[in-house]
Protein backbone atom coordinates (compact mmCIF):
# COMPACT_ATOMS: atom_id res chain seq x y z
CA UNK A 1 0.00 0.00 0.00
CA UNK A 2 1.17 3.46 -1.27
CA UNK A 3 2.29 5.91 1.50
CA UNK A 4 -0.34 7.71 0.29
CA UNK A 5 -3.19 5.58 1.18
CA UNK A 6 -5.73 6.84 3.82
CA UNK A 7 -7.53 4.41 6.07
CA UNK A 8 -10.99 4.65 4.54
CA UNK A 9 -13.41 1.83 3.70
CA UNK A 10 -13.38 1.96 -0.28
CA UNK A 11 -16.87 1.31 -1.72
CA UNK A 12 -17.38 -2.11 -3.40
CA UNK A 13 -19.70 -1.24 -5.98
CA UNK A 14 -18.91 -0.34 -9.81
CA UNK A 15 -19.48 2.38 -11.85
CA UNK A 16 -20.17 1.28 -15.25
CA UNK A 17 -20.66 3.06 -18.84
CA UNK A 18 -21.69 1.98 -22.20
CA UNK A 19 -20.17 3.09 -25.41
CA UNK A 20 -20.82 2.40 -28.95
CA UNK A 21 -17.89 1.06 -30.96
CA UNK A 22 -17.32 3.02 -34.34
CA UNK A 23 -16.64 1.87 -37.41
CA UNK A 24 -13.19 3.79 -37.69
CA UNK A 25 -12.03 2.02 -34.20
CA UNK A 26 -11.72 -1.23 -36.10
CA UNK A 27 -8.73 -2.66 -38.32
CA UNK A 28 -9.15 -4.50 -41.39
CA UNK A 29 -10.18 -8.05 -40.26
CA UNK A 30 -13.15 -5.73 -37.84
CA UNK A 31 -11.59 -6.21 -34.47
CA UNK A 32 -11.60 -3.23 -32.70
CA UNK A 33 -8.00 -1.22 -32.51
CA UNK A 34 -6.03 -1.33 -29.37
CA UNK A 35 -6.12 2.36 -29.12
CA UNK A 36 -9.82 2.29 -28.89
CA UNK A 37 -9.35 0.15 -25.63
CA UNK A 38 -7.88 3.40 -24.15
CA UNK A 39 -10.05 5.75 -25.43
CA UNK A 40 -13.24 3.71 -23.46
CA UNK A 41 -11.45 3.96 -20.52
CA UNK A 42 -11.01 7.79 -20.91
CA UNK A 43 -14.29 8.18 -21.67
CA UNK A 44 -15.66 6.32 -18.79
CA UNK A 45 -13.31 8.25 -16.53
CA UNK A 46 -14.58 11.48 -18.21
CA UNK A 47 -18.47 10.23 -17.36
CA UNK A 48 -17.19 9.38 -13.90
CA UNK A 49 -15.71 12.65 -12.94
CA UNK A 50 -19.02 14.07 -14.25
CA UNK A 51 -21.13 12.56 -12.33
CA UNK A 52 -18.66 13.51 -9.36
CA UNK A 53 -19.13 17.03 -10.39
CA UNK A 54 -15.49 17.59 -11.15
CA UNK A 55 -15.29 19.46 -14.41
CA UNK A 56 -14.13 22.12 -15.91
CA UNK A 57 -16.26 24.22 -14.09
CA UNK A 58 -15.17 23.03 -10.95
CA UNK A 59 -11.45 24.68 -11.18
CA UNK A 60 -10.08 21.09 -11.00
CA UNK A 61 -9.61 17.73 -12.89
CA UNK A 62 -7.72 14.43 -12.61
CA UNK A 63 -4.78 13.97 -14.34
CA UNK A 64 -4.06 10.19 -15.97
CA UNK A 65 -0.65 9.37 -14.25
CA UNK A 66 -0.91 5.58 -15.23
CA UNK A 67 -2.51 3.30 -17.64
CA UNK A 68 -2.38 -0.05 -18.47
CA UNK A 69 -4.40 -2.48 -20.25
CA UNK A 70 -4.08 -6.26 -20.63
CA UNK A 71 -6.17 -7.52 -24.20
CA UNK A 72 -8.14 -10.68 -23.08
CA UNK A 73 -9.43 -11.23 -26.44
CA UNK A 74 -10.79 -9.37 -29.64
CA UNK A 75 -13.78 -7.03 -29.44
CA UNK A 76 -15.46 -7.30 -33.35
CA UNK A 77 -17.34 -4.64 -35.17
CA UNK A 78 -20.15 -3.89 -34.46
CA UNK A 79 -20.43 -3.92 -30.80
CA UNK A 80 -21.40 -2.21 -27.58
CA UNK A 81 -19.14 -2.16 -25.12
CA UNK A 82 -19.70 -1.65 -21.42
CA UNK A 83 -16.59 -0.02 -19.26
CA UNK A 84 -17.05 -1.28 -15.90
CA UNK A 85 -14.44 0.40 -13.23
CA UNK A 86 -14.28 -0.39 -9.25
CA UNK A 87 -12.19 1.91 -7.07
CA UNK A 88 -9.34 -0.22 -5.83
CA UNK A 89 -7.99 2.62 -3.65
CA UNK A 90 -7.93 6.54 -2.63
CA UNK A 91 -5.04 8.29 -1.28
CA UNK A 92 -4.76 11.91 -0.10
CA UNK A 93 -4.28 13.25 -4.16
CA UNK A 94 -4.76 9.82 -6.18
CA UNK A 95 -7.23 6.84 -6.53
CA UNK A 96 -6.96 4.08 -8.40
CA UNK A 97 -9.14 2.14 -10.65
CA UNK A 98 -9.52 -1.19 -11.52
CA UNK A 99 -11.35 -1.46 -15.21
CA UNK A 100 -12.50 -3.85 -17.30
CA UNK A 101 -14.18 -4.02 -20.88
CA UNK A 102 -16.98 -6.53 -21.46
CA UNK A 103 -19.47 -6.57 -24.95
CA UNK A 104 -22.90 -5.23 -23.73
CA UNK A 105 -24.44 -8.51 -25.21
CA UNK A 106 -22.38 -10.37 -22.97
CA UNK A 107 -20.91 -8.29 -20.48
CA UNK A 108 -19.90 -11.80 -18.34
CA UNK A 109 -17.14 -12.14 -20.76
CA UNK A 110 -14.01 -9.55 -20.39
CA UNK A 111 -12.76 -8.39 -23.34
CA UNK A 112 -10.03 -6.18 -21.70
CA UNK A 113 -8.87 -5.55 -18.55
CA UNK A 114 -6.74 -2.15 -17.36
CA UNK A 115 -5.55 -0.29 -14.41
CA UNK A 116 -5.34 3.93 -14.10
CA UNK A 117 -4.02 5.91 -11.96
CA UNK A 118 -5.57 9.45 -11.48
CA UNK A 119 -4.53 12.55 -9.48
CA UNK A 120 -6.99 15.62 -8.72
CA UNK A 121 -4.82 18.91 -10.05
CA UNK A 122 -6.21 22.39 -9.23
CA UNK A 123 -6.47 23.91 -13.22
CA UNK A 124 -5.21 27.30 -12.41
CA UNK A 125 -1.45 25.78 -11.32
CA UNK A 126 -1.13 22.25 -12.47
CA UNK A 127 -0.62 20.99 -8.97
CA UNK A 128 -1.65 18.18 -7.14
CA UNK A 129 -4.22 18.96 -4.40
CA UNK A 130 -6.11 16.54 -2.12
CA UNK A 131 -9.26 15.23 -2.39
CA UNK A 132 -12.09 16.90 -1.12
CA UNK A 133 -14.92 15.45 2.13
CA UNK A 134 -17.27 16.07 -1.07
CA UNK A 135 -15.46 14.46 -3.60
CA UNK A 136 -15.11 11.32 -1.18
CA UNK A 137 -19.18 11.28 -0.68
CA UNK A 138 -18.73 11.72 -4.39
CA UNK A 139 -16.96 8.82 -4.98
CA UNK A 140 -19.10 6.62 -2.43
CA UNK A 141 -21.89 7.50 -4.39
CA UNK A 142 -20.50 6.39 -7.79
CA UNK A 143 -19.40 3.22 -6.67
CA UNK A 144 -22.30 2.07 -4.13
CA UNK A 145 -22.71 -1.28 -3.96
Amino acid sequence: MSSESLDIQTPSGTFETRIDVRWGEMDALRHVNNTAYFRYFEEARVRLFSAMGLDAGSGRYGVLAHASCDFLRPLMYPARVVVGMKLARIGRTSLELDCWIADAEDAGVLHARGRNVLVCADAATGRPQPWTDADRQALERCFAP
